[in-house]
């Protein structure tokens, strides 16, 4: 793999970070919680806050942390133990985080996810709203998967691939694994003496998966590959990876400043390129929506999200999260994006100012049908 000489900007100018640590990190190799790791890594995250960043802490540990708790050695593999340890450790794996990050002034929030919440429309849709108001407060989210409910059908089977997701869910610019290991490399270094270091490699390329093998620790499930593998699903939205060593001093510091530490997989999409070059193919749309001259004009020339006090009219039956059509006057499609709002909400909005909503609704939503961030214009004639 050769180096990128645009690689140090990946991670300098990423204003949303999602940080994902293992358990073997969060715990000391099982060994309980490690209060001086998780210290460091808050300070980090806070020195990263303090310089206009955003960022999420996606943690594994909750399931080691119990084990510890109970005196178990090995790890369970009947789903109810495994979910009654979850349970355990994810009180002091919240109370650890809470503690580090109010130490560095710090807010945060546990958020428990499965798979169905990222799944389901109407809660994926909720999730990433909740996510993006708690970055809105400098509060940082917590994130673990929600292991005392899940079962083998519906987990994400490792927090890698829930990283991935949540990076995704949030639009971030990047997703940083914290592991044991320092990287990437073209073999198993311990069995393999020749094997060279990858500093740099395109996410998704099928020669890295062929690098990367391997089973995780005992006390975690991840290895390698699930990296790999969670790296190329977060290139979908445009965010890049880097795998680096997760007591390597500062990584998180040394990073934002543009310093190469770990493998960076580089996203070959830049974020909203990826988001709006998906909601431009859409090929079956559900529903469009009709604007006044008015609105149309501020969609077309001052990129200004859609407000319901400029639609007239509402074809087709959506939900919310479909992808829409926005038409002017002469039906023409000016616009697409994600529809905040149902088409049964949305005729009953036509035409009404955002402090009506509640009274109409039922509850107070957002006050844009389609919001500039999820809107993506159509070229003309196309």
């Amino acid at each position: 793999m050769t180096s990128d000489t645009s690689s140090s900007a990946v991670l300098r100018d990423a204003r949303r970070i999602v940080v994902k640590v293992g358990s073997s990190l969060v715990t000391n190799e099982g060994r309980g919680l490690d209060e001086r790791a998780i210290g460091e890594w808050c300070r980090q995250l806070a020195g990263l806050v303090k310089a206009g960043r955003e960022v999420v802490m996606v943690s594994s540990g909750a399931v080691a942390e119990g084990m510890k708790r109970l005196g178990w050695t090995t790890r369970p593999k009947e789903i109810n133990e495994l979910q009654a340890a979850a349970a355990v450790g994810q009180m002091g794996l919240a109370q650890m985080y809470e503690t580090k990050l109010r130490e560095n002034g710090l807010g945060s929030a546990q958020v428990l996810l499965t798979h169905g919440d990222l799944a389901d429309r109407e809660r994926y849709l909720n999730a990433r709203s909740t996510l993006l108001t708690l970055l809105d407060l400098n509060v940082v989210p917590v994130i673990n998967e929600n292991d005392t409910v899940v079962n083998d059908e519906i987990k994400f089977g490792d927090n890698d691939t829930l990283g991935a997701l949540v990076a995704n869910l949030v639009e971030a610019d990047a997703l940083v694994i914290l592991t044991d290991q320092k990287g990437l490399f073209t073999a198993d270094p311990r069995s393999h003496p020749d094997a060279r270091f990858v500093h740099v490699g395109q996410a998704g390329d099928p020669a890295l998966e062929a690098m990367a093998g391997g089973a995780g620790s005992s006390i975690g499930r991840g290895g390698m590959l699930t990296k790999i593998l969670a790296a190329k699903r977060a290139a979908g939205s445009g965010a890049s990876t880097v795998i680096a060593w997760g007591r390597e001093p500062d990584a998180l510091l040394r990073l934002a400043r543009g310093e190469a530490i770990g493998t960076l997989l580089v996203a070959q999409t830049a974020k909203h390129q990826a988001r709006k070059r998906w909601m431009a193919d859409h090929l079956q749309l559900r529903g469009a929506v009709t604007v006044d001259a008015g609105a149309a004009a501020k969609v077309r020339s001052e990129g200004k999200s859609l407000l319901p006090i400029g639609m007239v009219g509402v074809e087709g039956d959506f939900s919310r999260g479909d992808v829409i059509a926005v038409r002017d006057p002469q039906g023409v499609e000016l616009a697409r994006g994600l529809a905040n709002y149902s088409s049964a909400e949305a005729r009953l909005l036509c035409r009404k100012p955002s402090g009506e909503f509640e009274r109409l609704l039922g509850y107070a939503g957002e006050p844009e049908m389609v919001h500039r961030d999820n809107l993506v214009l159509m070229v003309r004639g196309a």
